[in-house]
């Protein structure tokens, strides 16, 4: 017997001990075990304080997982797309040997970055590129919304070993490997993870997004998905959202970069920032404010004002490699105001973007220190008219378009000590630059001008052909040519005079199946090089760029 009750004394202190220790890892207001000894219908609340910022809906399992109580599968909800696309380019450089960061030339000396390269590789190149996105969305209630997107990135081949594919490369491996330079290059990652609230606080029309999330505004010409690419973009942040029948308010808040904390990182750090070359300090973080509105109020128009601030707080040399308009350029303060309109009314569509950005900014070897010595001072309008002949059979419709976005003659002299001033070139935010300029992508909405004509027709429902040339031209002779990813494709010479960069033309023919759900899309283009490219490169052969894009979504 008194084994037995030494037994029942040690399982008794053994129940408690182990109901203390669900109850510290569960750390949520849990029913009391029965090795506590509490008064009928108490419950602990002297909790840990970590949870208290956590509804206290369903305990963390000690070993065996649990459906949550609040879970119907009912409000369950899935999409998901897939995306294979081969793509070849000639000559991307127009004959010479393509640089890093695809880059055609580099600084050609004190004043200039004008040196052409010569021979090597004539930047060809074929590829194929994958993607595959699942978005998984629960509505806890008709106003709250919880929604995650996966998304695999991947390009064939691109996996494991570079130089022996074979031995370790991508047939072996199936998460990212290290192809590349030695770089992080994993193929999955999250697109979108937020949770949406609609009628906030009872106040009917008002939202609020938290999380990361798509940001499209208007024609994606500042704000858009950029799904051409394969990753393409989404923001960390905060969406408020006021929506009537007559206007609608956005208001957001965007973290773009962060100094001091890597992915991941399990706690906020104390410690100095991890990324940049600057001074050690807890602000060199970048942050982008946007209040956008649409106006609806004119029968066949609307009316888009909003406002922008860019906020890079980093050190003028953190991110400056390419001169005045660097994109992103550290040590910044950058406001935007602007307006958008578009009209269609009957077979006529119009529209008009117009932004103006100002501000101030900094410049290693311009300015001193970390002061912001130079005045942005920016400007771009996009225009678009055209008629669509809907009494036909093609619905054929043309269009006409003339962008332009400033440049700044000293964009690739500032550093240099010069008596620089002002920032002028334009700042392209994240843009889908591949749906306004030319689909070869050679150009972002930033020191540039350019003319186009479009023509579209839809010989039957699944069919549309297009044929677009574009006038591609600099705006100021000086600054650089940016390609569509808004990096410099070729730096200008100090003393270049020329600006008309080539003429490039478009043939694209797209078919959908399954009532829209799978497109197979072809194109191809052609960049005939212009006075530009022969002054600058030295340069006269023409670019040819070609793909096929196969895409299934549900």
């Amino acid at each position: 017997m008194k084994r037995i009750h030494g037994r029942t004394r040690w399982g008794r202190l053994a129940a408690i001990f182990g109901a203390a220790a669900v109850t510290a890892l569960q750390c949520l207001t849990v029913p009391a075990f029965a090795g506590f000894e509490l008064p009928p219908g108490e419950r602990i609340t002297n909790l840990p304080a970590i949870p208290r910022n956590m509804p206290q809906k369903e305990a963390y399992e000690l070993y065996d997982p649990v459906i949550g109580r609040n879970f119907d599968i009912k409000n369950l909800w899935m999409r998901a797309d897939l995306r294979v696309r081969p793509e070849m380019r000639n000559n991307a450089c127009f004959g010479g040997a393509q640089l890093g960061a695809g880059a055609c030339n580099s600084f050609g000396g004190a004043n200039a970055r004008g040196a052409a390269a010569g021979g090597g590789n004539k930047g060809n190149d074929m590829f194929v590129q994958q993607w595959m996105r699942l978005g998984i969305g629960y509505d806890l209630s008709p106003d709250v919304n919880f929604y995650v997107e996966i998304i695999d990135s991947a390009t064939w081949g691109g996996n494991g070993s570079a130089v022996n594919a074979g031995n370790g490369g991508d047939p072996l491996n199936h998460n990212g490997g290290v192809a590349g330079g030695g770089g992080n290059n994993g193929r999955l990652g999250v697109r979108a993870a937020y949770m949406l609230i609609r009628n906030l606080a009872d106040v009917q029309g008002l939202s609020v997004k938290v999380g990361r999330q798509y940001v499209v505004f208007g024609n994606h010409s500042l704000f858009g998905h950029f799904d051409w690419a394969n990753t393409g973009y989404s923001h960390d942040g905060v969406m408020f959202a006021y929506q009537t029948k007559n206007w609608d308010s956005y208001f957001g808040w965007f973290r773009n970069s962060e100094s001091d904390l890597g992915q991941a990182a399990p706690v906020g750090s104390g410690a100095p920032n991890i990324a940049g070359t600057g001074g050690q300090d807890a602000q060199r973080d970048a942050d982008m404010f946007i209040f956008y509105n649409q106006i609806k109020l004119v029968p066949g128009m609307v009316i888009e004002p909003f406002y922008v601030l860019y906020q890079n707080r980093y050190g003028s040399a953190d991110n400056a490699g390419q001169g005045l308009g660097t994109a992103k350029h550290s040590n910044q303060t950058r406001h935007m105001i602007g307006n958008r309109i578009e009209m269609r009314k009957g077979g006529f569509d119009f529209s008009n973007e117009i932004a103006y950005q100002f501000g101030q900014m900094g410049q290693a070897g311009a300015c001193a220190g970390e002061q912001k010595c130079l005045h942005i001072n920016a400007w771009a309008t996009r225009n678009w008219i055209g008629y669509t002949f809907y009494d036909t059979a093609w619905k054929t419709r043309i269009a006409f378009n003339l962008d332009y976005a400033s440049g700044d003659s000293r964009n690739n002299t500032c550093s240099n000590g010069s008596n620089c001033k002002t920032a002028n070139t334009f700042e392209n935010f994240f843009p889908t630059n591949h749906i306004h300029m030319g689909y070869m992508d050679v150009q972002a909405w930033k020191n540039m001008l350019s003319p186009s004509v479009n023509l579209q027709a839809r010989p039957s429902a699944r069919d549309h052909i297009e044929l677009w040339y574009t006038n591609l031209n600099l705006a100021n002779s000086k600054d650089c040519w940016y390609r569509g990813a808004q990096g410099c494709y070729v730096f200008s010479n100090a003393n270049n005079t020329k600006t008309h960069i080539g003429d490039e033309i478009d043939v694209s023919y797209t078919r959908m199946f399954a009532d829209g759900k799978v497109a197979l899309q072809t194109t191809y283009g052609t960049i005939f090089s212009g006075g530009y490219l022969t002054s600058t490169l030295n340069q006269t052969q023409n670019q040819h760029w070609a793909y096929v894009s196969l895409w299934m979504n549900f």
